[in-house]
């Protein structure tokens, strides 16, 4: 696997590519991600980047739950993001952040798994973002091995808590991507009558 600091980097750099390809008239078309749409799904990941430095800070969810407001996107959804990103960067790259202790709601994970969950959160959405507004869906095959060799040995554990959709069948000579997509509850094709369970926001 690629260090998943810089796995996360990239996953980040690639969903902000595809956000920049929302039109104006885009923002409220539904996601894979059932009762979000466009900017509630983007809404979703900028708050996972606002609480990612200060979980890796050590700090406690319930200390830190009501700092944001439900919509933290304001008037410029696409610079909330990109401050938001670059500030959660920073904050895996920061010393200690792979090995200190983040008090998630379902408990205590040492920091790099807490980091591959973001990265595979970000990675997905990816995929959701640009499926929802007719850009380009291909994932860059690099994160996705990475993302489903960290998800082949944690998938019952996000299956049994039910963060994600039931797992969808496909093909056995489907790729690594379509595999990764519907081991997560996603349908790859067609755009319009299909949806996955959204991921609640950690």
């Amino acid at each position: 696997m690629i260090d998943i600091r810089d796995a996360y980097r990239r996953a980040l750099h690639d969903f902000g590519e595809r956000l920049h390809l929302v039109r104006d008239d885009q923002w409220e078309l539904p996601t894979p991600c059932v009762d979000w749409d466009v900017r509630e799904l983007v809404n979703h990941l900028v708050n996972e980047n606002l609480l990612a430095p200060e979980l890796l800070a050590g700090r406690r969810i319930t200390d830190i739950a009501g700092m944001y407001e439900e919509d933290v996107l304001g008037d410029d959804p696409i610079k909330a993001f990109e401050v938001s990103a670059q500030n959660a960067v920073e904050a895996v790259y920061a010393e200690g952040a792979l090995t200190r202790v983040a008090h998630l709601p379902f408990g205590d994970v040492p920091g790099r798994e807490y980091i591959s969950e973001l990265f595979a959160d970000a990675l997905i959405h990816t995929w959701d973002l640009a499926h929802a507004i007719g850009a380009s869906e291909r994932l860059d095959p690099e994160l996705v091995a990475s993302c489903a060799e960290w998800f082949e040995r944690t998938r019952e554990d996000y299956q049994e808590t039910g963060l994600i959709a039931e797992p969808v069948n496909v093909p056995e000579d489907a790729d690594q991507q379509t595999r990764l997509l519907a081991a997560w509850g996603r349908v790859p094709a067609p755009r319009s009558g299909t949806a996955a369970r959204r991921r609640a926001p950690r």
